[in-house]
């Protein structure tokens, strides 16, 4: 009988897995990017209160928040190739549906998952800003697009950023769940791994340690930038927005 515990494989299987590293920040940077994007349209529908695009933003956010995101990963990854096949019957194209990278999946997914997350801390973060700045912009000439760019958003973002920070590092680890479309990411090579060797304990600690090294350094930057940018105590508590009620 071997060893039951191998703790210099532990740290052997490291470097072996920091190779896929690139592929995990690459996905999770990307979909935070998108989501950001998207969430700040999501927020902006809100906020305006635009007639049915509120409604069915509301209802977007609740249907997302409701389930789980290895669910959303499942669906997407069958449901994309469905509905280019369906694309390609209705107009008669020919895209090679199998040509679609792995990673396009998975990007789609966390990219939509988390926008409906950074919306509503988005929106709490806009809806912060001191009104009467707003209309001291719009006092000057200012139209609303203009006072976002110029005044709303500098200030939103240093009240957010520790939200913000949060669910990057949320989304970092989400990333592993990747492996369900095909995505060879640090995770998946892990899974690899511990298949070849039968050592999935040692190699799981390996991943973990990884993990949490990630997520200590991204604290510690974030703490940083808070102080650096000066973030006010009594700034509105946006961290655990993930827990509010979808207006």
């Amino acid at each position: 009988m071997g060893k039951l515990f191998d703790g210099k494989l532990v740290f052997t299987q490291i470097p072996l897995l920091l190779k896929y590293l690139p592929v995990t920040m690459e996905l999770a940077v990307t979909a935070m990017i998108a989501s950001l994007i998207l969430g700040l349209l999501l927020a902006l529908v809100k906020i305006k209160k635009v007639p049915v695009l509120k409604q069915l933003v509301s209802i977007y956010i609740s249907v997302i928040r409701g389930t789980p995101v290895l669910v959303q990963l499942y669906v997407t990854y069958f449901g994309i190739p469905m509905f280019l096949k369906y694309i390609n019957f209705k107009c008669g194209t020919n895209y090679n549906v199998n040509g679609v990278a792995p990673i396009v999946y998975a990007f789609v997914a966390l990219a939509l998952n988390e926008s409906a997350f950074n919306a509503e801390i988005i929106r709490a973060s806009l809806e912060s800003v001191d009104k009467g700045q707003v209309e001291a912009a719009s006092a000057l000439g200012m139209n609303y697009f203009q006072a976002l760019i110029r005044i709303i958003l500098p200030e939103a973002i240093v009240v957010t950023l520790p939200s913000l920070g949060n669910a990057f590092i949320g989304l970092i680890k989400g990333t592993s769940l990747a492996f369900v479309c095909s995505v060879v990411e640090m995770t998946a090579e892990g899974k690899i791994l511990a298949g070849r060797n039968y050592r999935y304990f040692e190699v799981y600690i390996s991943l973990a340690i990884i993990y949490w090294v990630i997520t200590f350094v991204l604290e510690r930057v974030i703490s940083y930038l808070e102080k650096k940018l000066r973030v006010p105590e009594d700034a509105p508590a946006l961290l655990d927005i993930r827990d509010t009620e979808v207006e």
